[in-house]
C-alpha cells in the first residue's frame, strides 16, 4: 500500500467529521423552521436537555372570559380572576410578560389591533391596582395567528425570560 495516500487519508478523516457535524446542524435548524408555532417549545426542550432552566408555564386566558363582548372592559368576574391571578405573582421579583394571540371575532367598535392593545393594557392595569409593581410588568404585544385552534383572542401572563 502507498504510505502518502494512506497519510491523505488520516488527514481528511476531520473532513468528514466536520461534515457530519454540519449535517447535523442543518437538520436541527431545518426541523426548528418546519415546527412552525411550536418553535418555543421545542426549544425549550433543547434549553432543558442542555442543563437550562424550563420557563415557568404561561397562564393562558380566553379574553372573552374577562371582557365585555368586543369591549376592553373588564366584567367583574373578570376582574376576580385576574386579582386572584395578581394574588399569585404579587410578591415575586420577576418581571411578567402579558401578550395577546388571535384577534376576536366580535369586535365591533374597535379595529383587532386597537382591541387587543386596550385589553392589554386593562390586565396590565388590573394586574398593577392589585398589588403588581408596574416596573415587574411587560406588555408584548400581539401575535395575530390563531391557527387551528380559533378559540378568539387569548391573554397570556407568564413570569418574563
Amino acid at each position: 500500500m502507498n504510505i502518502q495516500a494512506f497519510s491523505g487519508a488520516r488527514r481528511s478523516r476531520w473532513a468528514i467529521s466536520f461534515a457530519d457535524l454540519l449535517l447535523l446542524l442543518l437538520g436541527f435548524f431545518v426541523m426548528l423552521q418546519a415546527s412552525g408555532q411550536r418553535r418555543d417549545a421545542m426549544l425549550v426542550q433543547v434549553r432543558q436537555q442542555f442543563g437550562g432552566r424550563a420557563p415557568a408555564k404561561a397562564t393562558e386566558i380566553r379574553a372573552s372570559e374577562l371582557f365585555l363582548p368586543g369591549e376592553a372592559l373588564l366584567t367583574p368576574a373578570g376582574e376576580a380572576r385576574l386579582a386572584a391571578l395578581a394574588g399569585r405573582f404579587a410578591s415575586g421579583r420577576t418581571r411578567l410578560e402579558v401578550s395577546s394571540q388571535g384577534t376576536d371575532p366580535g369586535r365591533q367598535r374597535f379595529d383587532s389591533w386597537d382591541l387587543a392593545a386596550a385589553r392589554l393594557g386593562a390586565v396590565a392595569r388590573a394586574l398593577k391596582s392589585h398589588g403588581v409593581d408596574r416596573d415587574r410588568l411587560v406588555i408584548r404585544g400581539l401575535d395575530q395567528r390563531d391557527g387551528a385552534s380559533g378559540k378568539g383572542q387569548v391573554l397570556r401572563v407568564m413570569p418574563d425570560k
